[in-house]
């Protein structure tokens, strides 16, 4: 009886080694297999332009948040034709009015809507943005956060701050097997 007893014990060990072996290795698994997504996810191809609000107005409401003046409405139409032929999939902007404004006409031609982003979280905006899906995404931004944001996907510190009176210009940062791959500056 004492020898059936241990033949027992022993065959419920070495049957709970074997459970303990088999969740090792399907957690090893998963572990593997989702390092494999993450890996596809950061090794996408992606264009992203980058743009400053247009010219703001007078803030009426003394909130600071002004919304675009004529000139910055026309320059907004000027930046919708200018990239339109990129075929942008998604929208992004600061939560203030003119930097909606500067790119809702090119979100409304492809018929998307604009998602709102904390400027204080610029490092969540571009790991978002570098794990979605979608391969063509447009940024609106500020003088401070613009730079900021390029460095970011770049992974350097290569822009500065651009100056308050600078509106004309769009960057167009280009990603490769999830690497850098080129930055153009383009006026509009």
């Amino acid at each position: 009886m004492v020898k059936l007893r241990l033949k027992a014990d022993i065959g419920a060990r070495v049957r709970s080694f074997f459970v303990m072996v088999r969740y090792f290795f399907l957690m090893a698994g998963l572990f593997v297999l989702g390092g494999a997504f993450a890996g596809a996810a950061a090794a996408q191809d992606k264009t992203i332009i980058l743009v400053r609000h247009a010219e703001k107005g007078i803030d009426t409401e003394q909130n600071g948040d002004p919304p675009l003046s004529e000139a910055g409405s026309e320059r907004a139409k000027r930046f919708a034709k200018r990239i339109a032929g990129l075929r942008p999939g998604a929208f992004y902007a600061s939560e203030y009015k003119r930097t909606k404004e500067t790119i809702d006409p090119i979100a409304r031609k492809r018929g998307k809507a604009v998602e709102t982003y904390d400027t204080r979280g610029l490092r969540d905006l571009v790991n978002n943005v570098m794990a979605s899906k979608i391969k063509r995404i447009v940024i609106a931004g500020h003088s401070n956060t613009i730079p900021m944001i390029a460095n970011e996907l770049i992974n350097k510190k290569l822009f500065r701050d651009m100056d308050e009176s600078e509106f004309a210009v769009i960057w167009i940062i280009r990603i490769r097997d999830g690497q850098f791959k080129s930055a153009k500056l383009l006026p509009y």
